[in-house]
């Protein structure tokens, strides 16, 4: 199946689509334009053709829409160099965009106070999306950190919960649960010091408190 697309002035041009068994023309067309390869291929294509005229091979619609689709397929995977390097090139061309409008600015600095306002404004503009595509490239290369909770339950029913962090990208883990102290048992249980009245109270108690069971540690 073929399909021709024939932008005002040019010559038309031809685009192979490939029908699914039992799928009629229409439902082909519907399925392959709806999905975003094709539609920014011809983007693509019509945006280089605008830069660079006509380039070696001429290569088509579903040339680009086949690279793009291929560039999309390692990004599902998780490879992330295609969007490191586009914002690293985007944010590149705002900040050689921001020298030109503050250049510009300047020049108009001390006959056209308003033009120089406007270019400033514009160059402020490109200088602000240059350091959010600056943060966003530290952020994809920024480690993630993943917490992983332990609940350790010791005689008496009393639970022990300790924290262990991870981080994604290849740093090490800022604990290790099991260097931690964990409590031995229930506060209270242990056999109780010698004491010349063993069934007395060596300590005077205020009226109305009574004895509590003791916090464990948790320190080393």
């Amino acid at each position: 199946m073929t399909m021709k697309q024939k932008p005002a002035g040019s010559p038309a041009k031809a685009i192979t689509v490939d029908a699914k068994r039992d799928e009629c023309e229409a439902a082909t067309m519907a399925r392959v334009m709806v999905g975003p390869y094709l539609r920014h291929g011809i983007v693509a294509n019509g945006i280089i053709e605008k830069m660079a005229g006509k380039l070696p091979g001429e290569p088509k619609f579903e040339d680009f829409a086949k690279d793009i689709k291929a560039k999309a397929d390692l990004a599902s995977k998780g490879e992330m160099t295609l969007a490191s390097e586009i914002l690293a090139a985007q944010a590149l061309s705002l900040d050689m965009l921001f020298t030109e409008l503050a250049r510009r600015a300047t020049m108009n600095l001390g006959d056209y106070p308003l033009m120089a306002e406007r270019y400033a404004r514009l160059a402020f503009k490109a200088q602000g999306n240059c350091r959010a595509s600056l943060e966003a490239l530290a952020k994809l290369h920024q480690p993630r950190e993943q917490t992983v909770r332990h609940v350790h339950v010791n005689e008496g029913g009393q639970a022990v919960i300790a924290d262990e962090f991870h981080h994604h990208g290849g740093q090490e883990k800022n604990g290790n649960f099991d260097e931690q102290s964990h409590a031995t048992g229930t506060a209270g249980q242990g056999p109780s010091l010698p004491s010349p009245d063993p069934h007395g109270i060596g300590v005077p108690i205020a009226s109305g408190q009574r004895e509590t069971a003791l916090q464990d540690a948790r320190r080393n």
